[in-house]
């Protein structure tokens, strides 16, 4: 005879059930902590000057053109690790300086070519998005966004 999944067993599945997936929710939750807690991703610290450069990335809508690790629009280049492909990374005089130049360049004039528009930014909003670009370039993205370029 067949035996058939009577009230109360049924009730036991349903318990058992629950409270084993509670458990192997909560140690998924420690162990994501943990892992969240010991790994950070910032190669960086983050600064007043960092902030007001993000304050002014935002202000700007730099993200409708630009795309910052990954994320954002295609229609300028990757902004994530600009600083590295400029050589200043490690400069921040240097990344101010080589920002300041190319952006007191644009719009460059040349007719029929996509031009960035032309922001009066001050000394200190410059040197803030100068930061801003170096700490997201220095940040730990795990190797995102793929890059083929090498």
């Amino acid at each position: 005879m067949a035996e058939f999944l009577t009230k109360s067993r049924a009730r036991n599945v349903f318990y058992g059930g629950s409270i084993f997936f509670v458990v192997v929710f909560i140690g998924m939750t420690v162990h994501s902590h943990r892992y969240v807690v010991t790994t950070s991703t910032a190669g960086m610290p983050l600064t007043e000057a960092v902030t007001l450069g993000k304050r002014v990335w935002e202000r700007h809508s730099c993200i409708n053109c630009h795309t910052l690790h990954g994320e954002g629009a295609y229609f300028a280049p990757e902004v994530g690790n600009v600083m590295t492909r400029w050589g200043v990374q490690d400069d921040p005089e240097e990344a101010f300086e080589i920002l300041n130049s190319w952006m007191e360049s644009q719009p460059s004039g040349v007719e029929g070519r996509r031009q960035m528009p032309y922001f009066e930014l001050t000394e200190e909003e410059t040197r803030g998005l100068a930061e801003f670009l170096r700490w997201a370039d220095q940040t730990d993205t795990q190797g995102w966004p793929p890059n083929d370029a090498g």
